[in-house]
């Protein structure tokens, strides 16, 4: 841990969400329910999916890993945050904050690249239905799966490896309610506007352009919708507008708060809530709600789980 030597700072001081004591109040108790909702949504999704047989395809495989990710997105820094609203000192070490910027670009960039694949997958099963499961079989699934973990792993390594040796010797004050590497990089004692421009401004600019991708495939696949006239048009368009809503609400952020990364407005905040928290707490809703199958198989998992319950409750003998 030669790297933390460098370091005259040994935690960060987080200002939060607010100072006001109502809206803290108020924050805490929104905030504990979006969270555990997320958690159990998502859970629930995860296991319906690996238990349901008829629900082993592509794109179910897929919607599980984005659950996963969900749980782990929602979790690196939300917990904290919660439990912050009630501290007198909102503090974090510097390991813990160089841990949540790793774990924040590591699930971020896993997601980006699992979106494309789920949107390759969509692609494939409308614009190329008659090849689609021998594309889309389970090895090239797993491959995407595998890459999206590694592409994920060496983008957050690549944003860290000069943010370690950088010398943070005061002031050690965060604007956020977590650690982010465009707010804690303002506090090293060198300058490093240039370099911090050139590489965080990678990840926004990275994000642009997947964003733009995706766009793409989802405008080629619903002018392929309406110009094919073909049994589960319906039900295309709705994974369509369902995937394409989880896209919108995911890369609106990141795009905003990375490509001008030094720019610090009120809106990064209420941004940063939305993609740690927000999405993750909508993601399992709108694919439950929008998605039939899922939907009865969710039904149908609650249903034989109460009937299970009711099978090992003791029967007491009448007196």
């Amino acid at each position: 841990m030669e790297e933390f030597n460098h370091s005259r700072v040994s935690e960060f001081v987080l200002l939060g969400l607010t100072d006001s004591p109502e809206l803290q109040i108020f924050f805490f108790v929104i905030f504990s329910l979006f969270y555990l909702i997320t958690m159990l949504g998502n859970c629930l999704i995860l296991l319906t999916v690996l238990s349901t047989p008829h629900l082993h395809s592509p794109m179910y495989f897929f919607l599980s890993n984005l659950s996963l990710i969900d749980i782990c997105l929602s979790s690196f820094a939300t917990p904290k945050m919660i439990m912050d609203f009630f501290a007198k000192h909102k503090t974090i070490s510097f390991e813990g904050c160089i841990s949540q910027i790793f774990f924040l670009h590591l699930f971020t960039g896993t997601e980006i690249v699992l979106l494309i694949s789920m949107s390759f997958d969509r692609y494939i099963a409308i614009c190329k239905p008659l090849h689609y499961s021998t594309i889309m079989n389970q090895r090239v699934c797993v491959g995407l799966v595998v890459t999206s973990w590694t592409v994920g792993f060496l983008h957050t390594t690549s944003q860290l490896a000069f943010t370690l040796y950088l010398p943070f010797c005061g002031p050690n004050v965060v604007d956020s309610f977590f650690c982010d590497l465009p707010l804690v990089i303002q506090l090293a004692c060198i300058d490093i506007y240039v370099l911090g421009i050139f590489m965080i401004s990678t990840s926004g600019v990275i994000a642009l352009v997947s964003f733009l991708l995706l766009l793409t495939s989802y405008i080629i696949v619903l002018v392929t919708i309406k110009d094919r006239s073909f049994t589960g048009t319906s039900k295309a368009f709705s994974t369509c507008t369902a995937h394409f809503i989880v896209v919108l609400m995911f890369f609106g952020p990141c795009i905003f708060i990375y490509v001008w990364p030094f720019t610090n407005f009120l809106m990064d905040k209420v941004l940063s809530v939305f993609y740690t928290i927000f999405t993750p707490f909508l993601n399992p809703l709108i694919y439950t709600l929008r998605n039939q199958e899922v939907k009865i198989a969710v039904k149908k998992k609650l249903t034989n789980q109460s009937l299970n319950l009711g099978k090992t409750s003791p029967n007491y003998p009448v007196q």
